[in-house]
């Protein structure tokens, strides 16, 4: 299959590019950590076949399987016939910080640094909205989503599900968006309709999202079934995971992080640090910590900005009685009391990865 890249819309040119054909590309952490939501052109981009931009007008979703019935509905007809509502949430790549995994032992997928995240306020409708709208029949436990709008790289379109229970828990806030941070919806990011599935991990937020379908099953999709998938670290190359992915389950969730965004001399002796939390699948970010004697005293950082449960945190630590130089690290902790662990666990993918945020000075 031929794909062409001749046609896409321009790139953000502040952007870290991991990859061209297609685009990947990653904003800088000490650039993100400035702004509590993330602006368009530090929004990191991850691909997996060429942009092509939609009239916003015309497209159209369609849902169908296991409903009463079947419908397509235009994003004039979604505002219309839906009530608009807005969440903030946290976008994260689940090979966010692959690069330190990659350093432990070689990883398959896009070298990322720690600026696969973004967090924004999505405005959309909400599914649950929607699926009521058409009715879901007794029998099915899954709502599957595909994206047939353009080229993928390992399917003939890029797809994944969510569990109905998840998909219309209103608490969830699921959307089908068409606004990031009250602006519509850009082909890069997406437009003019995504997928938006606060607190799990950005492969299951479909981007040109045309086609919901009401299932007793997970997608079938490569990007479900095989691949975002943490295999044992014993699995060390694509020949031993083949036999393998069929028996683990899909992601959802990211685990409980932190990452330092600026670690800076402010004086001879004050060292100034900045960076990014976000929480565990069960509960919110409650502290950060930091340290630069290797874990021995920690030092609470201050929290300077979290919004509702599914945005991240960002906090702040001034430190005093420093050397020149040296390493500072970092770990959160959640309301549960969970707290960063100190190593992360090797996988195949490279994905999850949450050790203790690191950086020199």
């Amino acid at each position: 299959m031929t794909m062409d890249y001749t046609d896409e819309p321009p790139h953000s040119e502040l952007l870290i590019v991991q990859g061209t054909k297609p685009f990947n590309a990653e904003a800088p952490t000490a650039s993100l950590v400035e702004f509590n939501l993330t602006p368009e052109d530090l929004v990191y981009c991850r691909n997996h076949g060429p942009v092509r931009e939609f009239d916003e007008g015309t497209y159209s979703v369609s849902i169908k399987g296991g409903v009463d019935r079947e419908v397509d509905l235009t994003i004039p007809d979604l505002k219309a016939t839906f009530r608009t509502v807005h969440v903030v949430a946290a976008l994260q790549c689940a090979g966010n910080r692959r690069n330190e995994m990659g350093a432990i032992k070689p990883v398959s997928g896009v070298g990322w640094d720690s600026g696969v995240i973004a967090n924004c306020r999505w405005g959309g409708v909400r599914l649950r909205d929607v699926l009521n709208h058409v009715g879901v029949q007794q029998g099915n436990s899954h709502v599957c989503f595909a994206s047939y709008a353009t080229l993928c790289q390992d399917d003939l379109y890029y797809g994944s599900s969510i569990s109905l229970e998840r998909a219309t828990r209103l608490e969830d806030d699921v959307l089908l968006a068409f606004e990031m941070n009250d602006e519509p919806l850009t082909a890069e990011h997406g437009g003019p309709l995504r997928l938006v599935v606060p607190g799990y991990l950005g492969a299951r937020w479909v981007k040109w999202l045309d086609t919901i379908i009401v299932s007793p099953a997970e997608s079938p999709n490569f990007y479900q079934q095989h691949d975002y998938k943490i295999l044992p670290p014993t699995v060390n190359s694509k020949a031993e995971a083949k036999p393998l992915w069929s028996k683990y389950p899909c992601m959802t969730s990211l685990p409980l992080n932190s990452v330092i965004g600026s670690a800076t001399l402010t004086s001879p002796t004050s060292l100034y640090v900045k960076g990014y939390a976000v929480p565990s699948p069960t509960a919110n970010v409650a502290g950060v910590e930091v340290t630069t004697d290797g874990g021995k005293t920690w030092h609470d950082a201050r929290m300077t900005y979290q919004e509702g449960k599914w945005s991240w945190t960002l906090w702040e630590a001034e430190l005093e009685g420093f050397a020149e130089s040296g390493i500072v690290h970092c770990r959160a902790r959640d309301a549960k009391g969970e707290v960063q662990p100190r190593e992360g666990t090797w996988n195949l993918r490279g994905v999850a990865f949450n050790a203790w945020g690191m950086a020199k000075w």
